[in-house]
């Protein structure tokens, strides 16, 4: 009589597989939970998120992308032309306006939705909170008023008229005051900040856009998108300090950690254009590259990273000795640049790309490009890509 255990080692052979299959599951669940437990930055603990939120001016939406995965989440409308996105500094809110709707909108991040839209005037641009987050100011160009929001109930709490054309306004360090630009009549008017009532307007450069005040709530520094000038303002006797000449169209401001220095990229003039703050004078300019844009200061203070859309990269300059380093190859047409809370990640908003750029700026080889900073992940957006908020929740 044959033996019989031929015809079931097939049989005993396959539950074994099935078995290993099952533990080799099990082991690459461990650990993919292990490798997720290591790049979890150690600031946030389990139940904590962190995310980016990017503005798609084409398709009026929000996309929500996961820092700790490197993954897009979530993908939200907003309305039309979403611009000058904010996160609240106390509220798990992630703030904006819409250009076309005139309104802003305010995102709950922990429930992944827009909560409120509020009617605003025509054609608002961006907005501003107070250091508490209790308040928020938008100015509307289309309607010459600004409008002072109430985040807690979401509300219009007061507004006012202005000068012609107003673009942003910023609310000082201190609380104090709201500053409004003024396009069309070369102004900035001065508003106190709890009633919004008229302090004081200043004439400054033709056609005023973005405004930098100093942390002491001093002075302000105001560019525009149409002159080589940049106006200083005292704020505590409101006056004209100065119209500057600073040689190139001014991109964004930075600012030195100690506030003594103003960093200026500017595309015309292909630079990097350094202005004392205490004497309010061009103090020195670097050459970077094509068209550098946006800056932005490592959360040291040591490194300044400025964004080149039209050569495809960053540029990394060593502020303290005026040292260029070796440029950051990134994308298509990085534009606005932001440092994550994770020390060493950069973001940037890559307009050609249609895509978020995560860069790692520490412990990068010659092999990946550059020593000061490598690219690790393209995320993908909508489509036309142009604010960045972040925010931890």
């Amino acid at each position: 009589m044959p033996h019989s255990w031929p015809a079931s080692a097939p049989a005993r052979r396959g539950k074994w597989n099935i078995r290993l299959a099952a533990v080799l599951i099990v082991l690459l669940g461990i650990a993919a939970r292990e490798i997720a437990l290591e790049h979890r930055p150690s600031f946030l603990r389990p139940g904590l998120h962190l995310f980016a939120y990017v503005s798609n001016t084409a398709d009026g939406t929000l996309t929500g992308i996961n820092l700790v995965t490197l993954r897009a989440e979530a993908t939200i409308p907003v309305g039309p032309s979403p611009s000058g996105i904010r996160a609240n500094p106390k509220r798990d809110e992630i703030w904006g306006v819409s250009t076309s709707g005139g309104y802003v909108w305010v995102l709950d991040t922990r429930l992944g939705r827009i909560v409120a839209r509020i009617p605003v005037g025509a054609q608002p641009y961006a907005l501003d909170f107070t250091a508490d987050g209790s308040r928020a100011y938008v100015a509307s160009s289309g309607s010459g008023t600004v409008a002072e929001i109430d985040c807690a109930s979401r509300s219009v709490v007061a507004q006012t008229s202005v000068g012609g054309e107003p673009w942003i306004a910023r609310v000082t360090p201190d609380g104090k005051l709201v500053v409004v630009s003024n396009r069309a009549d070369s102004t900035v008017s001065l508003l106190n900040s709890t009633t919004l009532a008229f302090v004081a307007s200043i004439h400054v450069i033709s056609e005023p856009e973005h405004i930098l005040i100093l942390p002491d709530s001093s002075k302000a520094y105001v560019s525009s998108g149409n002159s080589k000038e940049i106006s200083v303002v005292n704020l505590r006797k409101p006056s004209l300090l100065a119209n500057l000449q600073v040689g190139g169209t001014p991109g964004t401001f930075a600012l030195k950690n100690d506030a003594s220095e103003l960093y200026i990229p500017s595309p015309d003039a292909h630079g990097l254009i350094i202005v004392s703050t205490w004497t309010n004078n061009v103090s020195d300019y670097l050459m970077l590259g094509l068209s550098p844009d946006d800056g932005v200061l490592s959360p040291d203070g040591h490194v300044l990273y400025v964004s080149d859309p039209g050569a495809s990269q960053i540029v990394p300059v060593d502020v303290s000795q005026r040292q260029v380093m070796r440029p950051i190859g990134t994308g298509r047409r990085p534009e606005t640049i932001a440092f994550a809370p994770l020390g060493d990640t950069l973001l940037a908003v890559d307009g050609g790309s249609d895509a978020l750029a995560v860069i790692r700026t520490q412990g990068c080889s010659q092999a990946s490009g550059s020593p000061d900073g490598c690219l690790i992940a393209m995320v993908p957006v909508g489509h036309k890509p142009q604010d960045l908020a972040i925010k931890q929740f």
